[in-house]
């Protein structure tokens, strides 16, 4: 993307971790040394800052952005709860309440089920197929329309990789031993196991081991 494009439009892109920015006028301070504006955005993230691996992500993207621009556009941020609820970014960046979030599309499938397909799938595609869907396959760009009706745009920016099926308290044998449970699973992977009788919670990435201590949830399905 080329870099006066990239300012022209003030935005910027929350599995595949999605960085969403709003279609608005971006946040600015004139600049005394520069023809360039100084620009100031807040990023929310669905996730704490114990989650190393995906905040860390999202910290290092605003330092780098930082870094390519010398300064003149800042990003800072901030923690799910800090600002809003880690499953309320979507909504918090079309709101205009931040200029940007850092998210997993997954959290928002009843908004748009297609939103699903941002992030990974059960039995879809591995972090490199993904990315090679996205980059070459035309799906940032199928991606981009749906996040257009929510007036934001959307980047990749991140992604976890192949998770695991789940850790359980006791023996799954049939399906029938699937009905009644709570399962952590956002995404269309929940819809299929809310079918199967799951009792199914979306929880973002941060508060799992907290509901799994307090027994709000029995397995879990990443």
């Amino acid at each position: 993307m080329k870099r006066r494009k990239f300012f022209g439009k003030a935005a910027i892109g929350a599995v595949s971790v999605t960085a969403l920015g709003a279609c608005t006028k971006a946040t600015t301070t004139s600049g005394t040394t520069s023809a360039l504006p100084s620009i100031r955005w807040r990023m929310a993230t669905s996730w704490p800052k114990s989650l190393e691996t995906i905040y860390g992500g999202a910290d290092t993207i605003c330092k780098r952005i930082r870094e390519m621009t010398n300064g003149r556009f800042t990003i800072t941020p901030f923690a799910a709860g800090e600002i809003v609820p880690g499953l309320q970014v979507l909504d918090a960046v079309q709101a205009g309440t931040v200029e940007c979030g850092h998210t997993a599309s997954y959290y928002y499938i009843g908004k748009n089920p297609a939103l699903g397909f941002g992030t990974a799938v059960p039995f879809g595609l591995s972090a490199q197929q993904q990315n090679a869907w996205l980059y070459h396959g035309g799906g940032l760009e199928a991606m981009q329309k749906i996040y257009s009706n929510f007036n934001v745009i959307n980047f990749p920016a991140g992604n976890t990789g192949v998770q695991m099926g789940g850790w359980f308290k006791r023996e799954i044998k049939s399906l029938a031993d699937l009905k009644g449970l709570k399962m952590r699973i956002p995404g269309l992977g929940g819809e299929v196991m809310a079918r199967l009788g799951v009792n199914v919670q979306v929880l973002p990435g941060g508060e799992i081991y907290l509901a799994l201590d307090r027994g709000a949830i029995l397995p879990i399905l990443l």
